[in-house]
């Protein structure tokens, strides 16, 4: 399947309730972090290039960000029985590796992942002080394969007018990467908003 990117919700939209697990241990949700004066959420996951791509500079964005008062959790709503990569222990092991010392959380019913209108990973949703979003899209301009250096510039420019109290620059860019990985009964969401549908057998 090709590379997808963002939906790009409208921005404004409320922040969609959620309760996930850690693997790590614990649970989490956007009321954990009510004192946060910006509240990152990332689609990612274990597997995907893209993704893989972007994880340290992902780690270090954290680092940079969350003195300031920003937080970032990040999701995997991957079905783990077709991709055992994206698995919980594999999420253990993973944000190990990568550094990642945000809340990675697990969306077994990839209910959150359709509230949000998440479509690949990575996919990234900035919300303001209120939860209201504020910016929706990529990381930055850099791909796999590609010669431009991981640096966050995006994300890292709206997180950082949201903190010095201005609203990010509505030009945004989709994010781009893998789809994600959908349960075979997982609906489907239609293109003009209506009632999600179930897909057919073995249709991904």
């Amino acid at each position: 399947m090709p590379p997808l990117t963002s939906t790009m919700r409208p921005l404004g939209s409320p922040l969609p309730p959620f309760r996930l697990p850690d693997p790590r241990g614990g649970a989490f949700g956007p009321e954990d972090f009510e004192d946060a004066r910006v509240l990152v959420i990332g689609f990612i996951c274990n597997h995907c290039p893209f993704v893989r791509h972007i994880a340290a500079g992902l780690a270090q964005l954290d680092r940079d960000l969350r003195p300031r008062g920003a937080r970032f959790i990040a999701i995997n709503s991957n079905d783990p029985v077709s991709y055992p990569d994206d698995a919980p222990p594999r999420m253990i092991e993973e944000a190990a590796a990568q550094g990642w010392d945000f809340p990675y959380l697990f969306d077994e019913t990839q209910a959150t992942a359709r509230a949000f209108g998440a479509a690949c990973t990575p996919d990234f949703f900035v919300y303001d002080a209120d939860r209201r979003l504020a910016y929706r899209g990529c990381l930055d301009e850099s791909r796999p394969g590609s010669d431009i250096p991981v640096t966050g510039a995006a994300l890292r420019a709206a997180v950082t007018a949201l903190l010095d109290g201005r609203r990010p620059a509505p030009d945004q860019r989709p994010s781009i990467g893998c789809s994600i990985k959908w349960r075979p009964d997982a609906p489907v969401e239609p293109a003009d908003g209506s009632h999600p549908r179930t897909p057919a057998a073995g249709r991904r």
